[in-house]
């Protein structure tokens, strides 16, 4: 007899919910190191428009010119905040959904627990009644002699 699980189906339901968070979870983090690299960019870029500007201010450049050099960094200064300000959005989403993914991982590693116990149990008592057959096999033979 074949040792059977009564809760499989649940435990793969489960198994296959853990993923599923596991991969949200895992999509969020990609697109915080996304938002990340981007807002790197977007300092360098910054750093390089202030040079810039320092030495334009140091050549005596036009005011038109300088004027633009100061549209470009407040462009830029725009576009990160907007980054650092999704960012906190994502932090957020990260930590409720590491929130989800441990509560599913904890439900499947209940069951995966069960189904280990109730193996090893199943395992043990196929083990005694297997000694128990040996030993009515050699009580049997040693009766004949």
């Amino acid at each position: 007899m074949a040792f059977q699980f009564p809760l499989t189906a649940v435990l793969r339901v489960r198994e296959n919910t853990e993923r599923r968070e596991e991969g949200v979870l895992n999509k969020i983090r990609a697109e915080m190191v996304h938002t990340e690299r981007q807002a790197a960019e977007l300092r360098t870029a910054m750093d390089a428009r202030r040079r810039d500007r320092e030495q334009a201010l140091s050549r005596c450049m036009a005011g038109g010119m300088l004027q633009a050099l100061l549209r470009e960094e407040h462009g830029i200064e725009e576009r990160l905040r907007g980054l650092l300000a999704h960012l906190q959005v994502l932090e957020q989403e990260r930590q409720r959904q590491l929130k989800v993914y441990q509560a599913v991982h904890r439900d499947r590693e209940i069951l995966s627990e069960m189904l280990k116990k109730q193996r090893e149990a199943f395992e043990r008592e196929q083990m005694r009644e297997e000694q128990k057959r040996l030993d009515d096999i050699f009580t049997a033979r040693r009766l004949r002699n």
